[in-house]
């Protein structure tokens, strides 16, 4: 990639944002939108699951791909395809007739959306080169999460209060046309220095990994045990031979040497655990807000803001302390805040009272907004500069993985837990294991950040970056022939 002058590099960190912004957006304004969906659409809670789990496990089975396919084929190409894709499926999922179609259309935007987030932080990481520079541009990034977040509820529950639900995927519309024209305009290609070859028999189990998992967890509680124990199986046979493939290519899908890094595996556990506690969080809080409560879309909007606005001032400022301090501090911070807001609701009920919902609401953005720029961060510092989209690639997927996993999971306790009793009735004593999980979500931030931020971690993240530039200049004068 060219050298840019500062202005234009910021112009390119304003255009990769906004791809961050209408994915965030859209789910974050989809969780809204459950409760009016669930009407409209005579929708069960597995169905429910299946509107945001059909997205994210697309997303996060296709994200590694997409990466890797940008540092071959050209950044810029492969996220211009995304946009298309993506506001195309936007489109779709509007028009959706039915609960059914609308799982598929969510499919077809995740096709989109793998294409996007890791591939802008891709072009992010090789346009700001300066370690300084690139923590206050994640900084920036996570911010935007912070903005999607306030802005989700607040924008989805007008649209559902004064249009529908169909109305939220329109605003994907003029944002994803605008981020087409100016990527088109200012964003300079870029590729990795050697091609990587496509790995199509690791990608197939990826793919049967995440989507076996994910459909045993969410059926199991109408289903039964019997029926998923196929798909347990599965998702365990194709864990194994991903474990036994990648090592032996010369250019995996999963670079297993990178979690010979302590801060890279940690950043990978902690992503998932941070948006596994996002989803299970936002989907017992909407579902609790609406159905129990009986708010309408916008005031439980409203009541979300004690949740996104601390989100949105902790992002940049926990930026600025990775760029400072290094990630330890924004870790130890969001796994304090995260841990105390999930006991908050799981021993004292915290949804029941007004005060203690708005502080469970805040310490669990304050835990949010600082977990990003430290995962981001740390996925991408000491890797090669080749390989920063399918690094960035692994922290997104796990943070897609994460929070299909805390939608399945706490959807599936809950599900199980009210049964066919009274909603309202057994709503708040069937969420409690749900919150204990989240509780043990922000206990794992927090020791993982403990222990994946001090000098032997560093050590093994240096010893992991050297031995992977190693390799790669053993690669780049090998002849393609003998490249498995």
């Amino acid at each position: 990639m060219p050298e840019l002058s500062p202005r234009r590099r910021v112009l390119v960190l304003a255009i990769c944002c906004m791809s961050l912004l209408i994915v965030s957006l859209d789910n974050t304004a989809l969780n809204v939108a459950l409760p009016s969906m669930q009407r409209d659409l005579h929708a069960t809670t597995s169905g429910l699951q299946w509107t945001i789990d059909a997205y994210t496990l697309v997303l996060a089975s296709l994200l590694m791909l997409a990466g890797s396919t940008a540092d071959r084929i050209g950044r810029k190409r492969v996220f211009l395809t995304g946009l298309v894709i993506f506001t195309a499926g936007s489109v779709l999922c509007s028009l959706a007739p039915s609960l059914e179609l609308l799982i598929v259309f969510r499919m077809i935007q995740a096709i989109g959306g793998s294409m996007l987030n890791p591939v802008a932080m891709s072009i992010i990481t090789n346009t700001f080169t300066d370690a300084r520079e690139r923590a206050r541009a994640i900084g920036v990034w996570g911010a935007v999460v912070g903005i999607s977040m306030a802005a989700g509820p607040l924008v989805g529950g007008l649209l559902v209060q004064s249009v529908s639900w169909r109305a939220i995927f329109w605003v994907n519309l003029p944002v994803g046309l605008a981020a087409l024209l100016l990527t088109f305009r200012f964003v300079p290609e870029s590729r990795a220095p050697r091609a990587r070859r496509p790995d199509p028999v690791g990608q197939l189990l990826v793919i049967a990994l995440f989507g076996s998992l994910t459909y045993a967890i969410i059926e199991a509680p109408e289903s039964g045990a019997g029926p998923v124990v196929p798909f347990a199986v599965l998702a365990v046979a194709a864990l194994l031979a991903l474990l036994w493939y990648e090592p032996r290519r010369a250019e995996p899908l999963i670079d297993l040497r990178f979690f010979r890094s302590a801060p890279f595996s940690g950043a990978t556990v902690i992503a998932i655990s941070a948006f596994a506690a996002l989803g299970g969080f936002l989907f017992l809080s909407t579902l609790y807000l609406q159905n129990v409560r009986g708010l309408d879309a916008l005031h439980a909007g409203l009541w979300m803001l004690p949740m996104a606005v601390p989100t949105f001032l902790c992002a940049p400022l926990s930026g600025r302390l990775v760029g400072s301090r290094g990630p330890r501090l924004p870790l130890l911070v969001a796994g304090a805040a995260m841990t105390a807001s999930g006991v908050l609701f799981a021993v004292f009920e915290a949804e029941t009272a007004n005060a203690t919902l708005v502080i469970g609401y805040v310490l669990f953005g304050i835990g949010f907004g600082f977990v990003n720029a430290p995962i981001t961060n740390t996925a991408v510092s000491g890797m090669p500069r080749a390989q920063a989209g399918v690094a960035a690639a692994v922290a997104s997927t796990s943070r897609q993985l994460g929070q299909t996993l805390g939608v399945a999971v706490v959807g599936a306790i809950l599900a199980s837990g009210i049964g066919s009793s009274p909603y309202r009735q057994t709503f708040v004593s069937a969420a409690r294991p749900g919150w204990w999980i989240l509780t043990g979500c922000g206990l794992a931030v927090l020791v993982l950040g403990l222990l994946s931020s001090g000098h032997w971690a560093r050590r093994t993240a240096a010893r992991t970056a050297e031995s992977l530039a190693a390799a790669e200049a053993r690669q780049a004068v090998e002849p393609v022939s003998e490249r498995a």
